[in-house]
C-alpha cells in the first residue's frame, strides 16, 4: 500500500486578527491522507472513511504520493 496526501486550491484563509470581509489569502486545504493501492485507490479510502467531505463544496481534488519523488505523482480528482 502506498500512502497519499490529497489537497485542494479552493478555499481561502484569513489572516489571525483580520477584519477584513474578504479574504487574506489564497491557499491550499488539506483534505486528508489515506493509502491504496494507486492514488485512485487511495482517494475511495479517503472518501469512504471520511463520508463528510462529500457533504463539503471542494471539488478539485489533487494527490501527492508521499515518498522520496512527491513531486512528480500529483493528480487530480473530483469530489462529486
Amino acid at each position: 500500500m502506498n500512502k497519499y496526501i490529497f489537497l485542494t486550491k479552493e478555499g481561502y484563509t484569513f489572516q489571525p486578527g483580520s477584519e477584513s470581509i474578504e479574504p487574506d489569502i489564497e491557499n491550499m486545504q488539506v483534505i486528508g491522507i489515506a493509502e491504496g493501492k494507486d492514488s485512485d485507490d487511495a482517494f475511495d479510502n479517503l472518501i469512504k472513511q471520511n463520508s463528510y467531505l462529500k457533504n463539503t463544496s471542494f471539488n478539485e481534488v489533487f494527490s501527492y504520493k508521499l515518498d522520496s519523488k512527491v513531486g512528480t505523482t500529483k493528480k487530480y480528482h473530483s469530489i462529486v
